[in-house]
């Protein structure tokens, strides 16, 4: 399987509280689980910078590796 980064930006509205940032990760991460139970989740990193956080994940091709970052998007927290 190949290794994927992904950049994330969240939302204002997401920063709200930090026990919603927990609950928004939990949420996305069952999603992702269900959707796509071939990936392989490997360092979740908060970085400071134009972006929030850094995800490494492994995944069995492109378009499934599209479908979690298009799955991270459909919360309406994150770009």
């Amino acid at each position: 399987m190949a290794i994927y980064v992904m950049q994330t930006k969240l939302s204002p509205e997401a920063l709200t509280r930090p026990e919603s940032v927990v609950e928004l990760n939990k949420r996305v991460e069952e999603r992702i689980k269900k959707e796509c139970p071939t990936v392989k989740w490997l360092a979740n990193y908060a970085v400071l910078g134009p972006c929030d956080y850094l995800d490494i994940f492994e995944a069995p091709d492109a378009d499934t590796a599209t479908k979690v970052a298009l799955i991270v998007r459909s919360f309406g927290h994150a770009t």
